[in-house]
């Protein structure tokens, strides 16, 4: 079933320095799992689900009080791409990368943003929009299942040009049975 929800990070009564607008074509086979950083006192997530009546979803939240969060660690273990306000990025995935990391960040300004889950030219499996006030304190951390093969992450800095983020695209879970490993290296790009 199809699954539309926003997610938002409250501070506080009236600040919401996080917001993420959630679309997934199939919410059974490709789930939504974020890490949201917490700093501070008085922090909330709030779920709501966009969808119709007809549509419901199950949330869970839970509290990770220990480390440096896996946006960190996927920023210490990769070099991150530059994407200018208004720039796009795309990235094909091998048909057995069964997820995807994804961590955006800034260097302290805001992050306006929008990455898509593509199979095949403009088929939208999965589209998040997501809005930090500080990048920098508050980088955006998912984890993007990528079943079958032609998966392509796009990301699309939707601020102006004095807005850049820093983006690591990696593959997070791959599976090498051998039916997989036969079907090839999926889209090629040029």
């Amino acid at each position: 079933r199809p699954l539309n929800a926003e997610a938002d990070l409250w501070q506080g009564p009236d600040n919401a320095p996080q917001k993420m607008r959630v679309y997934l074509e199939d919410g059974a086979l490709r789930p939504f799992s974020a890490v949201v950083d917490t700093p501070g006192a008085g922090n909330a997530i709030a779920i709501r689900n966009t969808a119709p009546m007809e549509f419901p979803l199950n949330a869970f939240v839970e509290a990770d009080n220990g480390g440096p969060g896996p946006a960190r660690a996927l920023q210490a273990n990769s070099k991150p791409r530059t994407i200018q306000g208004g720039a796009v990025y795309t990235t094909p995935f091998a048909p057995n990368v069964a997820s995807v990391q994804i961590m955006l960040k800034t260097d302290g300004r805001p992050l306006n943003a929008r990455i898509e889950l593509l199979q095949g030219p403009n088929n939208n499996k999965q589209v998040m929009e997501v809005y930090t006030e500080d990048g920098l304190d508050r980088p955006f951390f998912v984890v993007v299942e990528t079943p079958g093969d032609g998966n392509v992450v796009r990301i699309v800095n939707t601020a102006t040009l004095e807005y850049p983020i820093d983006a690591c695209v990696e593959a997070y879970q791959i599976d090498n049975r051998q039916e997989i490993a036969k079907q090839g290296a999926g889209l090629q790009w040029s």
